[in-house]
């Protein structure tokens, strides 16, 4: 059997949860419930179908959009964290798509961060760049974040010109975006590539009088002499050009030069495979996922969603070990959290403090365990994609009680989104299958909570001692029906969601919790 053969059974639910919960933020118990009994390429159906683009961030204050008028420096701070927490909400209220979680892939692939960028405008520009083409072409793609303006101003092609080449985008251009840093390019290509490169700018930046905002291409900037790659390349020259449509014409070339050699799609490949599947890649998925995939995305003219729907409908995707594998994310855990207990995004032009409420909690504790939006630490993205151990930098010594403090918040009660309790433990628990079974409620619970199955010991240890606290079982049952029968009863209630309360704090703060 291929790896990469389609796996063409029905779902089970906990297939079910394992696809979403790796190609979105996390499933609802919903989506898990309406999606089981599919098959991988139904539900892929639907989740690489297109979407529509989503209505820019509001100012909170005027309740307008501002990625359109001219730069505003007074407000530019909070107009930064407004496009921040606009793309938290839309990845809380995100439908069964991967588009969001494939968005957040290519700002941790085409780097750019605010800070150096430095106009919101560019900021909110990049985020519509990377949705627009995050299941498209990947050829076209490139070709598009070259020009972009926060691109432009972050690696300094704004600079690059004729004579005085700067050469920090020709070199991450193969480094990190194309070929990889052990695809064989030399210090030669890179400074060919620069020379291709020559002549763009952005315009409007940082501008107070004018909305206006782009990229353009300067021919006078622009050299104009052939350029001659390595055998890496080979030995390709791209001829030199002049005029208004040297720029792009060059770069055509470039990009074809570049994608022509094996390693640029299997290097693109991997880092897909690493992000979404497991950060190990041994010698046979090599052999056996890589290079076939790599295959396939240069036999379908670089487009990206066939590579995806043949990894996420592999039977190699759906193997049981593939389950718990990786470590989550601050956006995996945090949005993938809110997600499961309902929390709901308010329409903005109803209700733009309340958005904010909501977005603004979600991006803090992004933030806070060091994944903050469009900001990753440096070109090569957030450190957990490119250390070694990948995965397992998320879990620190300050991360790792901030991720139980997030969860403990939940539990309490006491934080309300969009008006009410994140977590209502009680409606939760009548909602499993038999809440009057104290062992079978701890099985039902771990089911949808965690990515992987428990040992009957770990389930007994959960029922008989975080739940019960040493009590007999039968105990749970009367306890249960007592408040059932008597919900306004303020002791029965509490008899049981404090246990109940317990149980859930105990789960958020397992190993198993922190890994999907």
């Amino acid at each position: 059997m291929a790896l990469l053969d389609a796996y063409t059974q029905p779902l089970t639910a906990a297939q079910v949860a394992h696809l979403i919960r790796r190609t979105t933020f996390g499933p609802t118990p919903e989506q898990i419930k309406t999606n089981t009994g599919k098959t991988a390429s139904q539900l892929l159906s639907a989740l690489l179908a297109d979407q529509p683009t989503p209505s820019p961030p509001l100012d909170a204050v005027t309740a307008t959009t501002f990625h359109d008028q001219p730069f505003d420096m007074t407000n530019a701070g909070k107009r930064t964290g407004y496009v921040k927490s606009w793309w938290a909400n839309l990845m809380l209220g995100q439908p069964l798509s991967l588009l969001e979680k494939m968005t957040l892939f290519w700002s941790n692939h085409f780097v750019t961060n605010t800070a150096t960028v430095d106009d919101y405008r560019y900021s909110y520009r990049y985020n519509t760049l990377l949705r627009q083409y995050a299941l498209g072409n990947f050829k076209a793609f490139a070709i598009a974040i070259t020009q972009d303006p926060a691109m432009l101003r972050f690696l300094n092609g704004n600079q690059n010109v004729v004579g005085k080449a700067n050469e920090n985008y020709a070199r991450e251009l193969q480094e990190l975006f194309t070929i990889g840093r052990n695809g064989g390019y030399t210090e030669d290509d890179v400074r060919a590539a620069a020379k291709v490169l020559t002549g763009w700018v952005d315009t409007g930046y940082r501008d107070a009088t004018n909305a206006t905002f782009s990229s353009t291409f300067q021919p006078n900037r622009h050299d104009t002499t052939a350029k001659s790659f390595s055998t890496t390349y080979r030995n390709t020259v791209i001829k030199g050009r002049a005029g208004a449509n040297a720029g792009l014409d060059e770069l055509n070339d470039l990009l074809d030069m570049i994608l022509l050699n094996a390693e640029t799609p299997r290097y693109i490949c991997r880092r897909l495979y690493r992000w979404f599947v497991n950060s190990d890649i041994t010698p046979t998925i090599e052999t056996n996922v890589i290079q076939p995939l790599g295959d396939l995305f240069r036999k379908n003219n670089f487009e990206i969603k066939p590579v995806l729907r043949t990894l996420f409908q592999s039977q190699h995707f759906f193997d049981e070990s593939i389950r718990g594998a990786v470590i989550k994310s601050p956006t995996d855990l945090v949005v993938g959290t809110l997600r499961f207990w309902g929390v709901s995004v308010p329409d903005p032009k109803q209700a733009i403090t309340t958005f904010y409420q909501v977005g603004n909690y979600a991006y803090a504790r992004l933030k806070e365990q060091q994944q903050d939006l469009l900001d990753p630490p440096n070109v090569f993205g957030w450190t957990a994609y490119y250390q070694t151990g990948y995965y397992q930098q998320w879990i620190n010594s300050t991360t790792l009680g901030l991720r139980g403090s997030f969860s403990d918040t939940l539990t309490t009660g006491n934080l309300k989104l969009a008006g009410k309790p994140v977590i209502d433990v009680l409606a939760y628990a009548k909602s499993l299958s038999d809440p009057t079974n104290a062992g079978k409620l701890v099985d039902d619970m771990t089911t949808h909570l965690l990515a992987v199955s428990l040992s009957q010991a770990q389930k007994d240890f959960l029922t008989d001692t975080v739940l019960l606290s040493s009590i007999p079982r039968y105990e749970w049952t009367g306890e249960w029906n007592d408040y059932v029968r008597n919900p306004n009863d303020t002791a029965k209630k509490q008899a049981v969601q404090l246990k109940l309360t317990n149980l859930l704090q105990y789960i958020f703060r397992m190993a198993e919790y922190q890994i999907a």
